[in-house]
């Protein structure tokens, strides 16, 4: 039976400038995962897995795909509640700005989710990968009578710098929160966590900004006040005068919200024990069904990889990377730690003539090429005889073809390379 007590509202996020040049033309939920999903399938099938049936997506930048992929996605029977609906920002009478933070988004749609009844807002970020049982979340924050429940990651040290740090007492209520705090900072704002966490050294609470209102403190904390966020304001300003808990997640947890994350996420689920388990058939993510044929393959040696439906490879060697769905990838090639996005479509033998004709290069990667420690964005076009060699000696870079942060190189949507383009 669909869970009428909770009301689930995830945020897509801003412009998604660090995620650059992925978000140029589609919002962060709408970016591309392991080859066949989007971003935002994963906090939706967390949801379902949960019967958390009715959702609304907060977003404001580039959703025409990201509509396209929910409305052709997550289609429920007509006797069902059960929705995933799109709120992009909108101009009314009484509001002419764009969404100015995450609490603000919520409030400037509240008007849509008062429309449905529930006891509960579940808020969650459009662009982490992990697996979570909201359903324990709720059932502790119900055993505790608290206002406001913050799922928190145990985080050693080293990673503590780079997070909001939660402060725990004896019952698990939040005490204290410090923004990213230095190291020699860090001394006495340990909480209790378990021993398998304590023997790793993460002992230090970090937010993983997903939260649970009560809908008549939701209401009352976007009504009577004009704090725009809720990581920055609204939960720090929280603590101390509400019952706020610490609802402590163990299990892997990312956020994709830079290249390098991205790169290291989608890598990361090529290795043999991964830490987010695609295989998982008790937990699995769910994403549009695609009319795809099999994938073809001659003479490629694979290792370590993730091969999508309906794809086309003759190439000589895929390492450690991950292909997307309708790659192209030519005869002896080789693909070493790389996410190939795919292909929107294919290209008929008309179309390929017609290129050869304007010696233009056809979708995916051509004959003979090397690349490595890259993205390629869909419906790139990449020559023969390519050599793109990432990593930390490249500096950081921006053309209208190629971005590089942090080593990883970018190739961007529909970019095209010529025969024998380099960057080593």
């Amino acid at each position: 039976m669909i869970n009428k007590k909770v009301l689930a509202i995830i945020l897509g996020g801003g412009q998604g400038t660090r995620l650059s040049p992925l978000t140029d033309q589609r919002s962060k939920p709408a970016v591309s995962i392991a080859g066949k999903y989007r971003l935002v399938d994963i906090p939706i099938s967390n949801c379902i897995h949960c019967d958390i049936k009715r959702m609304f997506v907060l977003t404001q930048f580039n959703s025409a795909s990201l509509n396209r992929h929910i409305k052709d996605t997550y289609v429920f029977s007509s006797f069902s509640e059960a929705f995933v609906d799109i709120l992009a920002a909108e101009q009314t009478p009484d509001n002419k700005t764009w969404y100015q933070g995450t609490a603000d988004a919520v409030r400037q749609s509240l008007h849509h989710l008062l429309n449905h009844e529930f006891q509960y807002a579940l808020v969650l970020s459009g662009d982490q990968l992990y697996r979570m049982d909201f359903n324990q979340m709720l059932k502790a924050h119900i055993d505790k009578k608290a206002d406001i429940s913050i799922a928190t990651l145990p985080v050693n040290a080293k990673d503590a710098t780079q997070f909001g740090i939660l402060k725990t007492d004896t019952e698990s209520f939040i005490s204290s929160f410090t923004e990213k705090p230095p190291l020699d900072k860090l001394p006495g704002w340990e909480s209790e966590v378990s021993p398998e966490m304590k023997n790793e050294g993460r002992e230090y609470l970090a937010s993983m900004g997903i939260y649970i209102f009560s809908k008549k403190l939701l209401i009352e904390l976007l009504d009577k006040t004009d704090t725009v966020d809720f990581g920055k304001e609204i939960i720090p300003q929280s603590i101390g005068k509400r019952k706020v808990l610490a609802y402590q997640y163990e299990g892997y947890w990312t956020d994709i919200g830079t290249i390098h994350s991205f790169f290291e996420a989608n890598i990361g689920l090529t290795d043999n024990l991964p830490q987010f388990d695609l295989f998982d058939t008790s937990h699995t993510v769910l994403t549009r069904p695609r009319i795809l044929p099999p994938s073809k393959i001659s003479g490629t040696k694979i290792t370590q990889s993730m091969i999508a439906d309906g794809c086309i490879i003759n190439a000589s060697e895929i390492e450690r990377s991950v292909i997307g769905i309708r790659s192209r990838i030519g005869a002896n090639s080789i693909i070493k730690n790389t996410y190939v996005i795919g292909s929107n479509r294919y290209q008929d033998l008309e179309e390929m003539s017609q290129d050869q004709e304007e010696n233009t290069p056809h979708i995916g990667v051509g004959d003979s090429c090397y690349i490595a420690n890259a993205i390629i964005d869909k419906d790139a076009r990449i020559g023969n005889n390519v050599v793109i060699k990432g990593g930390e000696h490249l500096p950081d870079r921006e053309d209208d073809k190629i971005v590089v942060k942090d080593g990883v190189v970018v190739i961007r949507r529909r970019a095209v390379l010529p025969d024998g383009f380099e960057l080593t």
